[in-house]
């Protein structure tokens, strides 16, 4: 396998464009849209990835209910491998549903098996086979986060890359005291602008990627229709957002990781791997969730290219 992703993978059901407060006392409103689709920071960048042409492994926990019958069915179909797909007996599927408006959105999160997820239920000798090993919604799973560390190392040890995406943290907390470690052993930090200056304390996105790459990284921050940054700690890169009619941003940051992986497996320099990571995250947009309109290799050379 070229990659093996780590972490959450559930149903979305999303709903928008939702241009109005949420309203209770039982009041009924209509949106244009719903889906039901494929969800999971992790999942999402799984496929993303495979679009891209990698070959690409899952590890991760869903509930023996419905929910992770379609999770399953969904990475499978997409041409992830699976196997280490863990069915837990006794907790269910992660769901969450997200409120679209604009290039925004609200999320609330079941987290289900989630919290029960931890380092025993990645294969270790999946994580010395692969090139590359990366991780997706680390204060999601804070038993996997625990021994995220570890898993990195081993990674390492047998030559291969390694990333790792934070996601939100619902807690509010950004510790970075369970963070830190795994930076140190982390090749590639893919924190979205939000994340990068909740992580740091600063506002302005480049200084801290800056504060961030001193920890040891490449970190390289998605800043929506801004397009992303890369910083080594001494250098900064840029690459823009494309302009696509979108539909709606759901896993537009996930397909982004997947477009910088994919690149730089593929030999790219860090500006090239930029643009074609920010390509990735723009063309998602097109369709209504995460996987819909992710892009095949072919369409991202183009689209950079052109």
């Amino acid at each position: 396998m070229d990659l093996l992703v780590i972490g959450d993978a559930n149903p979305d059901v999303v709903i928008g464009p939702v241009d109005q407060p949420i309203l209770f006392g039982q009041r009924e409103r209509l949106v244009p849209t719903g889906s039901l689709v494929l969800g999971g920071s992790a999942s999402i960048m799984a496929c993303g990835a495979a679009r891209l042409g990698l070959s690409v492994a899952f590890a991760g926990r869903v509930g023996d209910d419905p929910a992770g019958d379609f999770v399953r069915t969904s990475l499978a179909d997409r041409g992830v491998n699976v196997d280490a797909l863990v069915v837990d007996p006794s907790l269910p599927t992660p769901l969450t549903t997200i409120l679209t408006s604009g290039d925004d959105r609200a999320i609330l999160t079941s987290p289900g098996c989630l919290p029960s997820t931890t380092a025993d239920d990645v294969p270790l000798e999946l994580v010395r086979s692969v090139r590359h090993v990366h991780a997706a919604s680390f204060y999601l799973l804070p038993a996997l986060a625990a021994g995220l560390a570890g898993i990195f190392k081993e990674a390492k040890a047998a030559k291969a890359t390694t990333s790792l995406d934070p996601n939100d943290d619902p807690t509010g907390r950004w510790d970075r005291s369970v963070l830190d470690p795994i930076l140190r052993v982390t090749d590639y930090f893919l924190p979205n602008a939000a994340e990068a200056l909740a992580l740091t304390g600063h506002h302005q996105v480049e200084d801290a990627a800056g504060i961030l790459a001193r920890r040891g990284p490449l970190v390289v921050v998605k800043n929506g229709v801004d397009g992303a940054i890369a910083h080594t700690g001494s250098k900064v890169v840029t690459a823009p957002a494309l302009k696509v009619d979108m539909i709606d941003a759901v896993g537009a940051g996930d397909s982004f990781d997947a477009g910088w992986v994919a690149a730089v497996l593929n030999g790219s320099r860090p500006d090239r791997a930029l643009a074609i990571a920010a390509a990735c995250g723009s063309l998602s947009t097109r369709a209504a969730g995460g996987t819909a309109a992710q892009p095949d290799w072919d369409e991202v050379l183009e689209s950079v290219t052109s």
